[in-house]
């Protein structure tokens, strides 16, 4: 461990649920003196994560400012600022997926996605300076952002850095590390959900949600250099327990690949982490094999399950989408989990923002004994 740690943020993905970050952050930032720099080195993200990420380091000069910039957005969402949802659209969708499937493709070719998230690229193109995160990066502020995507002509997990501190370009089996010029593209192809959004090209490959086949989402971080990580998931920790003996329908088994999606694979690589970190823990001096190095890491995760408060704010949707869902399975308590990652309405996301300000407090001492924000400022900062 070095005398001054390097900290990374990890911001995993989590479609909607992902505005429970932006409370974290949000709350966070206050404890800072108004104007200070965002205080992470190194910011990582994936999906929605990676939207948020790039938010911060393009205002990392002011973080609280970056942070209510996160928060009015995410604050006053629409659903059709994401993807296009009116009822000629899914109409349109719905009708292009059945001829297709009639006809064997004969009429129709099966089409690249249920839903089309063009209104998601413009938002992004609007909302985030890529030209202030590229200085940002060069000023060291941070140093590093990290974005991962999925190959799907490779079946590889992909990081792009875009990084003003020499790092060594990684390959690992199924994962490697590129150096880039982030831009929309990389966000819109780290958000690609499978089935509902379409992959991107980029460099001439197709990419698509970066969570499919990131297995070690810690593992970007510590490549840049981490000495701990503080990750920001969206997985309440008594989620996913379902009634016995219910069969799930199509809804409910699309929300629980969206949980394996998103939540499985951090919790995993944290298990691996902590076990490594526990090998090194008093063993004897000399040589560590294979490079190893101890990483601390904070996760941070809803206090209320996002589903409840999804399924309070289920009117809030569009009625031709929730006509759709309808027909998935959609219907009362049932298909809770799908609604809380698509649900991209300002009256679900505040609520989510607010809750996320809400737990951070809770865990002020912790998470500022792990930031040193104590250490940094000296008395706590109210």
């Amino acid at each position: 461990m070095t005398e001054t740690p390097r900290i990374a943020l990890l911001l995993p993905g989590g479609g909607a649920r992902s505005a429970w970050q932006v409370g974290v952050l949000r709350a966070i930032a206050s404890w800072h003196p108004p104007g200070s720099a965002l205080p992470f080195p190194v910011v990582c993200g994936t999906s929605a994560g990676a939207i948020n990420a790039a938010v911060l380091a393009a205002g990392a000069a002011d973080f609280c400012q970056a942070s209510e910039a996160l928060a009015r957005v995410w604050g006053g969402f629409r659903t059709n600022q994401v993807f296009r949802a009116s009822t000629h659209d899914m109409l349109r969708s719905g009708l292009h997926l059945l001829l297709a499937l009639v006809s064997g493709g004969w009429l129709l070719p099966m089409p690249r996605s249920l839903l089309d998230n063009s209104p998601l690229g413009a938002l992004l193109a609007r909302e985030i300076d890529f030209e202030a995160l590229a200085c940002a990066v060069a000023a060291g502020r941070p140093d590093s952002l990290a974005v991962t995507v999925t190959s799907l002509d490779r079946a590889e997990s992909v990081t792009f850095v875009q990084s003003s501190r020499p790092f060594a370009a990684w390959e690992r089996v199924g994962r490697r590390g590129a150096p880039a010029r982030l831009g929309v593209d990389h966000l819109m192809a780290s958000a690609a959900i499978p089935l509902l959004f379409p992959p991107v090209v980029l460099e001439g490959s197709h990419f698509g949600d970066g969570a499919l086949r990131q297995s070690t989402p810690f593992a970007p971080a510590i490549h840049l250099g981490a000495d701990r990580v503080l990750a920001i998931g969206v997985r309440h920790p008594g989620a996913g327990r379902g009634p016995p003996g219910t069969s799930p329908n199509m809804a409910e088994q699309f929300g629980s690949m969206l949980d394996s999606l998103f939540i499985e694979s951090l919790q995993s690589d944290l298990e691996q982490l902590n076990r490594t970190n526990a090998l090194l823990v008093g063993r004897r001096p000399g040589p560590v094999p294979f490079g190893l190095r101890q990483v601390d890491t904070l996760v941070l995760q809803p206090g209320q399950d996002p589903v409840e408060i999804a399924l309070a704010h289920r009117d809030a949707m569009p009625g031709p989408l929730r006509a759709l869902l309808r027909i998935l399975g959609v219907r009362g308590a049932r298909g809770g989990r799908l609604l809380s990652y698509l649900l991209f309405e300002g009256a679900y996301t505040r609520e989510l923002i607010a809750a996320g300000e809400r737990d951070a407090g809770q865990r002020r001492t912790e998470i500022s004994a792990f930031l040193g924000l104590d250490r940094r400022y000296g008395a706590r900062i109210d």
